[in-house]
């Protein structure tokens, strides 16, 4: 019986330990080659999209919808909404409704004003004070 069960150990030890490490070399290598094409896929996605924004036409429309830029010799104009509209619309400022002229009076005194009621001797003293603050 004790030879049998010598047997048996060497026999679980020289298959068991290889076959473990192999099982998870397999699953490391299985997650990896996901991952790989993971990127190969983004890759592709990307190569396709350089190609279809490689044309002058594309650039343009691309410079146009996401940086408002505009060709030379051209002048960009964006028309503020109304007071009472809320949404902002991402985009092309030429493709957003246009404000009455009416409501147009009512954004210029709704600009807040400032006034300054500081005399210059107040202001020089006050900064003084702040710029020696590092002694206290």
């Amino acid at each position: 019986m004790l030879p049998l069960a010598v047997m048996t150990a060497i026999v679980m030890l020289v298959g068991w330990f290889p076959l473990t490490s192999i099982w998870h070399q397999q699953s490391e290598l299985n997650t990896t080659r996901a991952q790989l094409n993971a990127v190969i896929n983004q890759q592709h996605a990307l190569t396709l999209q350089a190609k279809a924004l490689d044309s002058k036409a594309a650039a343009r429309l691309l410079a146009r919808e996401q940086y408002q830029l505009v060709s030379p010799g051209q002048s960009l104009i964006q028309v503020l909404p109304g007071l009472g509209s809320s949404t902002q619309s991402a985009g092309d400022p030429g493709l957003q409704p246009l404000v009455a002229p009416s409501s147009v009076s009512l954004l210029a005194t709704a600009a807040p004003k400032t006034t300054l009621h500081h005399s210059a001797t107040h202001a020089f003293f006050s900064r003084l004070v702040r710029t020696l603050e590092f002694w206290r």
